[in-house]
């Protein structure tokens, strides 16, 4: 069963080793895409129920056993750019001229990138020290600026992919249910946050768009799809 949906293969991995879980091919069958569409639905109310993306990754990374060692660990991409969103400029309450900065973490669990975190920030609005550690080191953003006792408001929480079709609900249930042996496509990124990080005076610091890859999906054990 396909419902048309031009796709990227699962896996967004790092370096392969024999200790981390393989490629999962899902199967292309009303069990495998409700089953895709209630474990991001999970990950979504989690996400936004939980202040920390890193702990609530790291969380799903130990009950879903993506890796060995579910610990999760931010990794910045150095040299990367990108141009502010439209609209970014009045959402972070500065002027045409004033300095952002832009900054691209990745937050990575055994050998699998979990999220891409886009984030552009007014530096004007830190400390020279906070500034200094952001351009010189791996630390997560939030971690950088905790002492400013932020406060994030999420302007968006958008899946996406969408495993089931609209209206499905209102369906009777298909006959091919766990019956298929064709591989599922799943898009590259599957889930996507986009957030403002305030003082406690409402001055905004940051824009940040976190984007879900496929690899939340990864989940070591798969059951067989079963033959007709």
């Amino acid at each position: 069963m396909r419902y048309g949906m031009a796709a990227l293969p699962l896996l967004y991995s790092l370096t392969a080793s024999a200790h981390e879980p393989g490629t999962l091919v899902w199967t292309d069958d009303s069990y495998s895409r409700m089953k895709a569409l209630a474990m991001l639905q999970s990950l979504n109310a989690s996400l936004l129920s939980h202040p920390s993306a890193t702990l609530t990754l790291e969380s799903w990374c130990g009950a879903h056993h993506l890796a060995d060692d579910a610990r999760v660990v931010a990794r910045r991409v150095k040299g990367a750019d990108k141009p502010l969103p439209p609209g970014a400029r009045e959402q972070l309450g500065i002027g045409e001229h004033d300095e952002v900065r832009y900054r691209q973490v990745q937050l990575v669990c055994g050998n699998l990138v979990l999220s891409e975190a886009d984030n552009w920030y007014v530096p004007s609005r830190l400390s020279a020290a906070m500034n200094q550690e952001l351009d010189s080191t791996d630390v997560p953003f939030g971690k950088v600026v905790q002492s400013l006792h932020f406060r994030r408001e999420t302007l968006s929480a958008q899946l996406l992919w969408q495993p089931l079709p609209t209206g499905w609900e209102d369906q009777p249930l298909p006959s091919d249910v766990h019956r298929s042996a064709t591989p599922l496509d799943i898009p590259a990124h599957v889930l996507q946050h986009r957030a403002v990080l305030l003082t406690p005076e409402n001055h905004p610091i940051s824009l940040v768009v976190e984007s879900y890859t496929s690899n939340v999906l990864a989940i070591r054990d798969a059951e067989p799809a079963i033959a007709p």
